[in-house]
């Protein structure tokens, strides 16, 4: 490494004095100033080496302000060989070197430097258990963080609600949320930051009971409390409740940040609630927040998945800066608007703009062509994956080539691939098979479909019914009746259809035989109306009346 030990004439402008001082005192501020100011290679050499003349490379604090700056600019080596210099570091250096070892995907063990400290007859503070506790989330095993828990316990920090915190956020990173929980109840000083970790730990997981219990007994919630609710309905496909905690959440004057909205915004495109979606925009717009990538990506979601493919190219086209997900996510709401030839417009676009695709971008090609039978296109896409693109095909892709394959007649083709596939076929590929079968009346492959949806999908109804249905379709009754008496003996339910309807705002769900609506009774008086009414249009145009002559009369 060559070390600069007096700044060169060209960069002497990064010191507020013209020249060195041999005060220490007066350096450090004059150091502090320039690290502040440092932003390339020429100035950390430069700034090492006005510590070294200066005496002050041996000052633990500067050095760890060093450090910082080094990390922040991508020199982490340069920072590593600068604290292995110093043959006096304290504790603080020592969990500067650790917070900025945890941060990168590097080489060098964070965690061996943790070893380190009591080795060199220094004391873990509780700034050191939280900093490689993040280093083992990042570059090791739940083991590894067991043991130092461990040495938490020897060391009298287990009852440090900071180190404790770290503990409940590493049990959960690896699923082990009974372990988190057990630390969570044995701490009776808790700020939000500690709550908040134990209801990050169980919505991780997909408790979402026991995630919305605690958060209902916060003393004090949060934005990211609310957030981390949101975050976990939606993520466990529950839209509904993630878009009234969202709701709950403005009542309470808590303004949502980016995650939150979201989060909120993936809710809406669930449900299909534009109206709540619209208000989420107008906020974005309001906040200024409408540079930002990943809420722009979750208009542009929302809106084709809520039907409305203009908004969602509106928002596309006015990103100044678009990332792959920017690309993907328009490709795929065109294809699922049937707008195929408008997404591989898109597609070509993006290579234009030099955006490599990645494997998702492909789900949402492959789907395009999918939607309205270009086959030959897809196979183009599909076997151009690997040689053009670099990527290897994954399951998902082949089951896109079986539904595009299906829809088109190739079952032949569609069966050979599934028997090709170096996966074992999953339920959605064979559902794609089923499906296919059920348009195409093939009840052979329905059978076979069927048998392996069975072992992949025992309580699915409605595999049993399509198939009882593809037979029905050809004539054969006995084995639609077969079908349908193996799902009984099964005891296989039919689940009743639902869906969701926004009003207001307000999101309702209705499933089929419901009563328990608080507004059914009025539903089912205007139901009752709206059928009268389409008997007697019925009636009339039977009988040859036109409707506007009745109005005239």
């Amino acid at each position: 490494m060559r070390l600069c030990r007096f700044p060169p004439s060209s960069h002497r402008s990064l010191f507020k004095s013209k020249s060195f001082t041999s005060s220490t005192s007066t350096a450090a501020p004059d150091l502090i100033y320039s690290l502040s100011r440092c932003s390339n290679l020429k100035h950390i050499n430069q700034i090492h080496g006005f510590m070294i003349h200066q005496g002050l490379h041996r000052d633990n604090l500067l050095l760890s302000r060093f450090v910082d700056v080094c990390m922040a600019l991508g020199f982490l080596g340069y920072a590593f060989s600068v604290f292995g210099s110093n043959p006096d570091p304290n504790i603080y250096l020592y969990n500067t070197m650790i917070k900025a070892l945890s941060q990168a995907d590097s080489a060098k063990d964070p965690i061996g430097l943790f070893n380190r400290i009591q080795v060199v007859g220094l004391r873990p503070d509780s700034y050191s258990f939280p900093f490689v506790l993040k280093a083992v989330i990042r570059l090791s095993t739940v083991e590894t963080g067991k043991q130092i828990h461990c040495q938490s316990l020897v060391i009298g920090l287990d009852s440090n609600v900071n180190v404790v915190t770290a503990l409940i956020q590493m049990y959960s990173f690896y699923g082990c949320v009974p372990d988190a929980r057990k630390l969570f109840d044995g701490v009776s000083s808790r700020d939000v930051v500690f709550w908040n970790a134990m209801v990050a730990g169980y919505a991780k997981v997909g408790d979402m009971e026991s995630a919305r219990e605690l958060f209902e007994r916060m003393p004090e919630r949060n934005v990211i409390s609310w957030t981390t609710v949101i975050a976990g309905y939606t993520q466990i496909n529950r839209p509904d409740e993630a878009i009234t905690v969202f709701q709950r959440m403005q009542l309470d004057g808590v303004e949502p940040d980016e995650i939150a909205m979201s989060a909120a915004l993936s809710a809406c495109a669930d449900l299909g609630a534009l109206e709540m979606g619209e208000w989420i925009h107008n906020y974005i717009d309001k906040r200024g927040l409408n540079k930002v990538v990943p809420l722009k990506n979750a208009l542009i979601d929302m809106y084709a998945k809520s039907g409305k493919i203009g908004k969602a190219i509106k928002v596309f086209e006015s990103m100044k800066s678009r990332s792959v997900i920017s690309w993907t996510t328009i490709i795929a709401g065109l294809a699922l608007h049937g707008l195929a030839r408008k997404s591989l417009e898109i597609f070509s676009r993006m290579e234009m703009a030099k955006v490599k695709p990645n494997v998702v971008t492909f789900i949402a090609v492959l789907s395009a062509c999918s939607h309205v039978g270009l086959v030959e296109m897809g196979l183009w896409f599909f076997s151009s994956m690997k040689p053009k693109y670099g990527i290897e095909p994954k399951i998902e892709h082949y089951g896109c080539m079986v539904d595009l394959l299906g829809r088109a007649g190739y079952l032949q083709e569609a069966q050979e691939l599934v028997k090709r596939m170096p996966f074992e076929a999953n339920a959605a590929i064979w559902g794609s098979l089923l499906a296919a079968s059920n348009v195409h009346g093939d009840a052979d492959l329905g059978a076979t479909a069927l048998r392996h949806l069975i072992k992949l999908e025992p309580n699915h109804s409605g595999n049993y019914t399509l198939l009882s249905n593809i037979y029905a379709a050809v004539g054969r009754w006995n084995d639609s009746r077969m079908v349908r008496k193996m799902m009984r003996d099964t005891g296989v339910q039919k689940m009743p259809g639902g869906c969701f309807i926004e009003v207001n705002n307000i999101v309702h769900e209705f499933v089929a035989g419901d009563t328990l609506h608080p507004e059914f009774d009025r539903i089912h008086e205007v139901l009752c109306m709206v059928t009268e009414q389409l008997e007697c249009c019925l009636l009339f145009e039977k009988r040859g009346i036109r409707l506007d002559e009745i109005d005239e009369g």
